[in-house]
């Protein structure tokens, strides 16, 4: 079994093209599809964040589409890299409290994008809290049309 390495990929001479081929358009499509609902996610990140801007009393944003999509790839980052390490941490206190303890962390991924954005204001912890629970059925909604279309 010989092979040679192109710039794309590892070519075995002992699989058929038409294998190969399939190999590869097969894992286009998962990435594209992947790619497509990151970019869905932040979008919807963007768009709750704006609702939330909208509708909630003391959860400001000061700026314009810029900020807001800003906004929605910080917290899109924040949601798939430290909410999952913080979820594995408090799973006991998840598990007593009947997953009530989300909410708190996700309010606290909220609050960081707060911290580390100056255009972004929280006046309060009412705002914090219905910020929340906004921007994660916002977040439920989009990931529910996701699955829908990934099908």
């Amino acid at each position: 079994m010989q092979s040679v390495i192109t710039e794309n990929y590892i070519k075995i001479e002992s699989l058929s093209n038409t294998s190969l081929l399939n190999f590869w358009s097969d894992n286009a499509n998962i990435n594209i599809t992947t790619m497509i609902g990151y970019i869905v996610r932040i979008l919807g990140n963007s768009l709750a964040i704006y609702a939330a801007a909208r509708f909630v009393p003391g959860f400001l944003i000061d700026g314009g589409i810029k900020e807001f999509l800003y906004a929605g790839i910080t917290l899109g980052l924040l949601n798939s890299t430290l909410k999952p390490i913080i979820k594995l941490v408090t799973t006991p206190i998840i598990i007593i409290s009947l997953g009530l303890f989300i909410i708190v962390i996700n309010a606290l991924m909220i609050w960081i994008v707060d911290f580390v954005f100056p255009f972004v204001l929280i006046q309060n912890l009412t705002a914090l809290l219905w910020a929340t629970l906004l921007i994660g059925v916002v977040n439920v909604i989009i990931a529910w049309f996701i699955k829908i279309f990934n099908k």
